[in-house]
Parts: structure tokens; C-alpha cells; sequence
């Protein structure tokens, strides 16, 4: 029965049983499919003319699905952009890269100059050499170089650095930097080799040094590195006496080789000044007294052993006193003043002692009178051993020096050497005797024994000392400037007079001493080093000026060194000097051995050479 009061729904929903949870939830989700978006109306009800809404859930769907597919989408397009980036990004690197590339190539081949293939190296093209003389550098290397030799041959002590810079008779006045960081002193061919090693991969110049005789600054240390010297290497390593020639080391003394080889009735012929040695020799091409009957150094080297600027040993030839193997490297060496590569054995050839042996002496009023002796004695083919010539000033000064017992004519005299048997030196004299007397001797003396012809050729071999005694005798800071040049035998009258009287005109002290058999003459010089040393160089200059001019040589035996290395474009011209810089170049391309001797490896600053 109805409740009266109450609203028919409810009455019917009172008289409905009481639903489960489950069912409630099933009705409650039937309705709520049934609920509408009035704002999202189903477009197909649109055009079908009913806006009754589409049910939620598939709207929701659709609208998730829509923001998935466009999410996905978008992620597409970022994948897709970031792929042409990272392709763009690394064709912008290539070409970023090249770009690089092309500018570092150009510029590269415009800073690197191609290969030179000229056969000659003009100075201006050479780049300076580059050496590391750096206080680390030198440290580094002594410790290598004290392995090698061991302590007591190697030294940095100040007054052996200075003995190796220069001497008292050098031309060369040693300069601030001119002094070795050390001397070091092998044993062998091989600790040379090694030493050179080390210099070769350090870049350290090294400087050549044996008798320390040569005059025209030939071991200044002008670079500074070390100094090799080869004191230690002073054997006899061996005589053929069959085969006339003996091996010996670069520090034996010309003079103690032939006190040997007189023990076997032999000698070697070239006899340069007192105190040189072999190798300093070999490396300035020296000649001597007797160069007029037996030739020069190179006539006497039969073949050399030589470590070059790497450390490379090399042997010039085997022991045949000919052979037509190959250039002849042998000669190249000699008179390269260890510029090409460094001496440490020499084969020489050696001869038979003649069986007898005179000296005569004989003076003139002038030196033209001399000189016209000498030019009868060589045309009529008189064989003598060596013709010098002392002048009137060097005469007196053997007598002041009292170096000799006997007291000279200050005169120019000629002094003769004979050499040969007992009765072809007789006939020699009286040739020669009679040729002097034509051409208006004031005197004519010879030896009648060993011990005369000692004092009298003791005279000509004391020259150098005995000028250097006389002109600083109660004087101070005097230098000696000792030189030579060479002229065809012809015009050696005209270079001696023309160079005596500007001596004379200079007011200093100076002797001329020449081996006038071959044309060639020296000067010694006494100066002042604080007021004259200008006037002294320019003596020289004009004095090598003039021999070159004459057809002459700016050195006949003494080498050039750095004195007279300016020279030789006016003597040979530029593209013979510009060969020898190629050929320097080739054997030592870092220009590590005795480095500016011979030639300049660098531009020479304004006014440091002398005008021509």
C-alpha cells in the first residue's frame, strides 16, 4: 500500500530490495556512459542532425591517442633534426679542418724554402748556424764526455780555456768569446767518434787543436762548445820502412818524427815552424824550408783517417803511393783546417836521408841584388835542397837576440840548403857560390861540418823569436802579427820592396823572412795593441792587396783561418768560394767544426770587412 505524502520514485525505490555494492556499481557506471560533454558534441551527430554528445571514455581515448601520435611525431622530427645536425656539424668540422689545413700548407711552403739545387751556396742565402751552447746544454754534455775520456781528460779550468783560445803569436787577437767551455782530450779514433756524437746530437761546435802553432786564428773558439785537443794521441803507430811511409797520430811532432825515422836512415821532408804537429799540418797544407826540392804537405799524405761532423770514420785511401779510387778525398782534407772533419791518423809517405848535407850563407847589399841570385841559381837547375831569404832588419835582430854564437852582417842574406852526395853538394856550392858573386854578394860562407851547418841554419829557424825578442824588449802590451803571401818568383823583388818601405813609413818594427825558391815571403810585425793594431792590419791588407794583385796568394802556407778568409773572393772569385761553402755545407751541414774559418757561414756585420 502507498505511503501517502511520498513522491511515486521514492515510494517505488522503497519498495525495491536493497541492491549489493556490485550491482550499485554496475547501474552507476551504466549511467555515467550515458553522461554527455555539452561543450564536445560528436561532429557524425552533427551531420547527422543529432547533438546529443558522444559518451566520454571514447573521447578520452581519442584525445590520449591524438597526443600520443603527436608526441611520437614530434620525437620523429627531433630525432630527424638532431641526425642533420650532427651531420652538419661534422662536414662543418672537415671543412673548418681543411680550411685549416690549406692555410697551415700555404703558409708552411711560403716560410720553408724548397730544396736548393744550385752547385754553389752564396752567403746571402745561408741561413746562420744554429748552435745550443746553453749553460744546461754544456752541463749535460760534460757529464757525457767525462765518461768517455774520464776526469783527468777533460777541464774547464780558466787558464786551459785560455792557452786554447789563442797564443801570444797569433794574428788574431782573442776576443771575449772566443773561449771553449772545456777541453777535452781522447785517446782514439773511436772516443773521438763518440765525442762527435754527442756534438752531432747537441748541436754543441766543436774546435780542433794539436801543436797550437798556427798563426792566423785557426782554434779560436769563435762559437764556443769545446775544444778537442788531441795532445794524447801523439804515437808512431807504424813504420813501413820497405814501403817508405809510417802511420802516425794527428800530435806527433814533425821534429820527433824525424828523430825516429833517422833511425832508420829516414825523414819527412816538410818542416814548418818549431812545435807544429801533424795534424794542425795536414789542416793548414803547411810547406817549409824544404818545399823548393821536395814539395808541400799534400805531396806527403798518402791517406788519412777522419771522423766527420756525425761521428762517421772514414779512411781515405789504402797505402799505394798512387791510385785512381774515387775522388781524391785525401787531398780535399788537407788545408781544410778541420773545417770538413777532424784528422786522428795519417799515412805519410817518407824518404831515404840524403848521404850529405851543407848550408851556405851569403849576403847583398839589397834585396833585389838577393832576388836576382836566386832567379840565376833556379834557371841554371842548381838541385838544392831549399833557398830562404832574411832581410837586413831580421839579420838584426838574430844578432841583438844573441840566439846564435856567431854576429851577422845586418844585411839581406840568402841562406842555401844542399842535400845529396858528398860530391854533388860540392859542385852544388861552387855553382852557387860562383852565381852569387855574378849577381854582387858582399860575402858567401859555407859549413864544413855538422856542427857549422846547425849554427848556421839555427839563424833562420830563430827568426820568428828572435823579432818577437827585439821589438818588446822594455815594452808593454805588444802584439805580433806574423803572415804570408805568395807571388809568382818574378815579381818577388817588386812585393818585397814595395812592402819594406811601408814598413819603414809605419815606423813599427818589422823583419821579412821568405822561401824565395817558391815565391813565397813573411812578415813580422811589432805593434802596439792599443795605438798601432789598426796600422799593423792595415799593413797586411795592402800588402795581401797587393800579392793578389800581382797573380799572388793571400797565403802561401800559414792557411787562412779567420784572418785572411776575406780574401779569397778576390783571389779565386765568388762562385769558387761559393763551391767551397757547399762543399763545407755537405760534410758538416750544422757547422760544427771550427766554425768561420776558411769561410764565412754568416753575414759579415757593416764595416767588418776591410774595403778592397
Amino acid at each position: 500500500m502507498a505511503m501517502r505524502g511520498l513522491p511515486r520514485r521514492a515510494i517505488a525505490l522503497r519498495s525495491t530490495p536493497r541492491a549489493t555494492p556490485a550491482a550499485t556499481f554496475l547501474r552507476c557506471t551504466a549511467q555515467q556512459q550515458q553522461l554527455r560533454y555539452a561543450s564536445s558534441p560528436n561532429s557524425n551527430d552533427k551531420k547527422d542532425g543529432n547533438t546529443e554528445p558522444a559518451p566520454f571514455y571514447p573521447q578520452l581515448f581519442e584525445s590520449m591517442h591524438a597526443r600520443i601520435e603527436k608526441e611520437k611525431a614530434e620525437q620523429t622530427k627531433y630525432s630527424q633534426m638532431q641526425q642533420r645536425t650532427a651531420a652538419g656539424q661534422f662536414f662543418a668540422t672537415l671543412v673548418v679542418a681543411a680550411c685549416f689545413g690549406a692555410i697551415g700548407y700555404y703558409f708552411g711552403q711560403v716560410g720553408v724554402r724548397p730544396p736548393d739545387t744550385s752547385s754553389t751556396a752564396p752567403l746571402d742565402n745561408i741561413v746562420p748556424p744554429k748552435h745550443n751552447i746553453s749553460e744546461a746544454n754544456m752541463e749535460a754534455a760534460w757529464t757525457d764526455l767525462r765518461d768517455i775520456v774520464g776526469n783527468e781528460n777533460i777541464s774547464i779550468e780558466r787558464s786551459d780555456l785560455e792557452t786554447h783560445a789563442g797564443s801570444s803569436w797569433s794574428t788574431h787577437p782573442t776576443e771575449p768569446g772566443d773561449f771553449p767551455f772545456a777541453v777535452v782530450k781522447p785517446r782514439s779514433t773511436e772516443e773521438v767518434s763518440t765525442i762527435m756524437k754527442i756534438c752531432h746530437e747537441r748541436k754543441i761546435p766543436v774546435t780542433p787543436y794539436s801543436g797550437g802553432t798556427s798563426l792566423e786564428g785557426h782554434f779560436a773558439a769563435t762559437r764556443g762548445g769545446i775544444c778537442i785537443d788531441f795532445s794524447n794521441m801523439d804515437k808512431i803507430l807504424k813504420l813501413h820502412a820497405e814501403d817508405l811511409d809510417v802511420i802516425v797520430q794527428p800530435a806527433v811532432g814533425w821534429e820527433l818524427l824525424n828523430e825516429e825515422l833517422a833511425k832508420s836512415n829516414l825523414f819527412f821532408p816538410p818542416d814548418p815552424g818549431p812545435g807544429a804537429m801533424i795534424g794542425g799540418m795536414v789542416g793548414t797544407g803547411c810547406s817549409g824550408t824544404n818545399a823548393y826540392r821536395y814539395g808541400t804537405m799534400k805531396d806527403w799524405v798518402i791517406s788519412l783517417t777522419v771522423v766527420l761532423a756525425d761521428g762517421t770514420i772514414i779512411k781515405t785511401r789504402q797505402r799505394p803511393r798512387k791510385s785512381s779510387a774515387g775522388y781524391d778525398l785525401t787531398r780535399m782534407f788537407i788545408g781544410s783546417e778541420g773545417t770538413l772533419g777532424l784528422v786522428t791518423e795519417a799515412t805519410l809517405k817518407v824518404t831515404v836521408k840524403p848521404q850529405h848535407t851543407s848550408v851556405a850563407v851569403c849576403a847583398f847589399d839589397t834585396v833585389r841584388q838577393a832576388s836576382d841570385c836566386v832567379f840565376k841559381v833556379v834557371g841554371a837547375g842548381v838541385p838544392i835542397a831549399g833557398i830562404e831569404i832574411l832581410d837586413d832588419v831580421q839579420m838584426d835582430c838574430i844578432n841583438h837576440a844573441g840566439s846564435t854564437s856567431k854576429t851577422w852582417k845586418a844585411a839581406p842574406t840568402l841562406f842555401f840548403k844542399f842535400a845529396g852526395t858528398p860530391s854533388s853538394v860540392k859542385e852544388q856550392i861552387s855553382q852557387v857560390q860562383k852565381l852569387a858573386k855574378a849577381t854582387g854578394s858582399t860575402s858567401f860562407e859555407f859549413a864544413r861540418n855538422a856542427d857549422e851547418q846547425e849554427e848556421l841554419w839555427s839563424a833562420r829557424k830563430e827568426a820568428l823569436w828572435a823579432t818577437m825578442a827585439k821589438g818588446q824588449e822594455g815594452k808593454e802590451n805588444t802584439g805580433v802579427w806574423t803572415t804570408d803571401v805568395a807571388v809568382p818568383i818574378s815579381r818577388l823583388p817588386t812585393i818585397i820592396d814595395e812592402t819594406k818601405a811601408q814598413i819603414k813609413e809605419s815606423g813599427m818594427l818589422g823583419s821579412i823572412v821568405g822561401h824565395v825558391g817558391d815565391g813565397n815571403f813573411h812578415t813580422i810585425l811589432i805593434y802596439n795593441k792599443e795605438t798601432e793594431y789598426e796600422k799593423a792590419k792595415h799593413l797586411v791588407h795592402e800588402m795581401v792587396k797587393r800579392a793578389i794583385e800581382l797573380e799572388g796568394t793571400a797565403t802561401g802556407e800559414h792557411g787562412v783561418g779567420l784572418i785572411k778568409r776575406d780574401y779569397l773572393p778576390h783571389e779565386l772569385d765568388t762562385d769558387t768560394v761559393d763551391a767551397m761553402r757547399r762543399l763545407k755545407q755537405a760534410f758538416d751541414p750544422q757547422c760544427l767544426l771550427n766554425c768561420d774559418k776558411i769561410v764565412r757561414m754568416q753575414t759579415p756585420k757593416s764595416g767588418e770587412v776591410e774595403k778592397w
